[in-house]
């Protein structure tokens, strides 16, 4: 079966995987405060290392492909009532926590970050850290930005406070690609910000996306080209989720006909492969390029690599924590989101409750998919847990894998599953196998993106 062939049989409907069960399948739908917070006490004395994600979600303008939880305004006044909220969120969670817990990472996501000043910024860091002294060395301190709102005033300011990587929304640099998503921002704008923070001494990741809307070989190769010039330590390869039955008219700025279908999305995905690892890059799990010596290369050398909702990161916590509007926590063994209105969360945390609104309480079953699918995503292999594989528990499973080692994408034996590298691209099908909430609910109606 030719490539052509294989893209067509697999380019299915399908999770990212950033979470197993997905979020559609959680059970615990209503879940309450009162039952996180059980499950944090419960494990109180365990956790030694907390992450921390703080959804900032404001921007000024709306980038039509983007599928996250946002608030477009121009009303500056919303950061104070919003930071507020965050740092008493964050009060209304110490009871729960072991006080001698570390917080090895922070990360700033969006929304836009760089959408509040920095004076903000400094304030909302201060205010999680109290009076500890940041060492930037035991905990990583991270944000994203979107280089046309990010000052030399943000870029100093949050380093002086310990941030040493910031993420750059990029996307594609053709002006064509740009006026569609909504996205205008020119290679000079980029560079000027890139050399500022890379001045300062910050580890730069590019955010770049694939299968937007009028991208073709010629344009995405420059904006390939382009990055490859500025030589960020990481760069993120995103395919477009397009999902507009979730996003609504967001993901309707352009006629559907515009975006590149297929094998023409993945000659897209396969140039930039071509070109970033001539340029040095190693490829990490499905979307991620770093240097190598960066600390994700480092990692997947020596399989720690761990992915959760922000994707993949060098190293996993026992707890993280999901602070703002929409936030997700996840203890491993529980998920909780917040509500996702601004309004209803901030009502909520202004009343001294946590703001969660649902979320699901794994079981044994769930831990053990759980386990398997992170090895897939993360190391491209997982082994058999012996005494399950003697009880037939996963023939279920091998049989739904049939197709893919037949067309030699995995090698498959009676101690576990290998990933070969011509199917590096499939691992979302991979992974779809072992997916038995997916295969016992099968939706119906659209709820994924297209696998490849």
């Amino acid at each position: 079966m030719n490539d052509k062939e294989l893209l067509q049989k697999y380019n299915v409907p399908g999770p990212r995987y950033t979470s197993y069960p997905t979020v559609p399948f959680w059970k615990n739908i209503d879940l309450k405060p009162s039952q996180w917070v059980k499950v944090i006490e419960k494990q109180k004395t365990e956790a030694k290392s907390l992450g921390i994600y703080i959804h900032l979600p404001f921007c000024e303008s709306l980038c039509t492909f983007c599928g996250c939880h946002k608030r477009i305004t121009k009303n500056h006044q919303v950061e104070t009532p919003y930071i507020d909220s965050v740092l008493k969120e964050w009060d209304l969670y110490q009871p729960y926590l072991n006080q001698a817990i570390g917080i090895k990472e922070l990360h700033l996501g969006g929304g836009t970050p760089t959408f509040f000043a920095p004076e903000a910024l400094i304030r909302l860091t201060k205010g999680i850290f109290g009076q500890q002294q940041i060492d930037p060395n035991a905990c990583e301190l991270s944000f994203e930005a979107h280089p046309g709102s990010t000052s030399c005033e943000h870029l100093l300011a949050l380093y002086e406070v310990g941030y040493r990587r910031v993420s750059f929304g990029i996307q594609d640099y053709d002006p064509q690609v740009q006026k569609a998503i909504h996205r205008v921002q020119s290679f000079d704008l980029v560079k000027r910000t890139h050399l500022q923070a890379r001045a300062l001494g910050f580890s730069i990741n590019h955010d770049l996306v694939y299968g937007l809307p009028f991208q073709n070989l010629s344009g995405f190769t420059d904006t390939i080209e382009k990055t490859i010039a500025l030589l960020p330590e990481r760069i993120a390869l995103y395919g477009y989720a397009h999902v507009p039955w979730v996003k609504g008219t967001g993901q309707r700025g352009y006629n559907e006909a515009n975006l590149p279908q297929d094998d023409q999305k993945r000659a897209l995905y396969e140039i930039a492969y071509e070109k970033l690892l001539a340029a040095g890059y190693l490829a990490i799990g499905m979307d991620h390029f770093a240097l190598p010596t960066d600390a994700l290369a480092l990692a997947f050398k020596n399989k720690s690599l761990h992915r959760n909702f922000m994707g993949y990161t060098h190293r996993q916590t026992d707890l993280m924590l999901g602070l703002g509007m929409s936030s997700i926590s996840d203890s491993w063994t529980a998920f909780a989101q917040n509500d996702k209105s601004v309004e209803s969360y901030q009502a909520q945390i202004a009343k001294g409750a946590l703001a969660v609104f649902r979320g699901h309480l794994l079981n044994e079953e769930d831990l053990l998919i759980r386990r398997h699918i992170l090895d897939l995503m993360c190391h491209f292999e997982t082994v058999w847990k012996p005494a399950l594989y003697e009880t037939g528990f996963y023939n279920q499973i091998i049989s739904k894998l049939e197709g893919l080692q037949q067309d030699e994408l995995i090698t498959i034996n009676s101690a576990g599953l290998e990933i070969l590298p011509k199917g590096y691209a499939f691992v979302r099908n991979v992974c779809m196998a072992f997916d038995l909430d997916l295969q016992r609910h099968a939706p119906d109606k659209p709820l994924f993106s297209a696998t490849i």
